[in-house]
């Protein structure tokens, strides 16, 4: 889960650009902007799920993790402008990652020898079970949330983009107070073992 290198590098942002605003409005908790981001690009990826031949149960929830972890990194973009690449490539790593897993499936079914297994096929096999892996934490930090709070996330993330006054009259919360809940169900996911570990883990791999 974390943020590609374009995604993060310093860029001074671009004047009238209204991704970056959008952005910018986003990360300082405005709601309607993040609404206005999801609806903007909920197509490109259903598109690109589409390009995967995903059913419509995997498209699902290739979409709300991509979401999902969007809202986890927007407090570290420094360059609103690459969100658009960013979605787009981390919606293909999902993708590939739902194309993975039910690789492994298969293989597993099948028992296959080890030492018959080809090197590409290995590889593959692997990427998909670090993927599996990725996404199993990020289900885990996500289900050791309160059910309120699993609710919110769930309606921040769908697609298409939840009313707020529907969310309000939904969870019995003020409109107001959904930015500060949404902020504080973010970081109980960013401190859960899983997810903390995981984080860990990656930046070494990447040292």
């Amino acid at each position: 889960m974390s943020v590609d290198n374009d995604f993060a590098q310093d860029a001074e942002p671009m004047c009238g650009n209204p991704v970056v605003t959008l952005v910018i409005r986003a990360r300082d908790g405005d709601e309607l902007a993040w609404a206005a981001l999801v609806e903007r690009y909920a197509p490109l990826i259903w598109s690109l799920c589409r390009r995967y031949r995903l059913d419509a149960t995997d498209t699902a929830d290739v979409g709300q993790t991509v979401w999902l972890l969007l809202v986890n990194q927007l407090g570290k973009i420094r360059d609103p402008a690459a969100l658009p690449g960013w979605l787009a490539t981390t919606t293909r790593r999902e993708c590939q990652r739902v194309v993975n897993k039910a690789q492994v499936r298969h293989v597993a079914r099948h028992e296959p020898d080890a030492e018959n297994i080809p090197d590409g096929q290995a590889e593959t096999i692997e990427q998909g079970l670090l993927a599996v892996e990725r996404h199993a934490a990020l289900r885990q930090a996500f289900t050791h949330l309160s059910p309120r709070d699993q609710q919110l996330i769930a309606l921040l993330i769908e697609d298409p983009p939840v009313p707020y006054a529907e969310i309000s009259a939904r969870l019995g919360i003020p409109v107001g107070s959904i930015g500060p809940n949404r902020r504080r169900c973010l970081d109980k996911l960013r401190h859960h073992p899983a997810i903390a570990a995981l984080i860990h883990a990656e930046a070494q791999a990447a040292e």
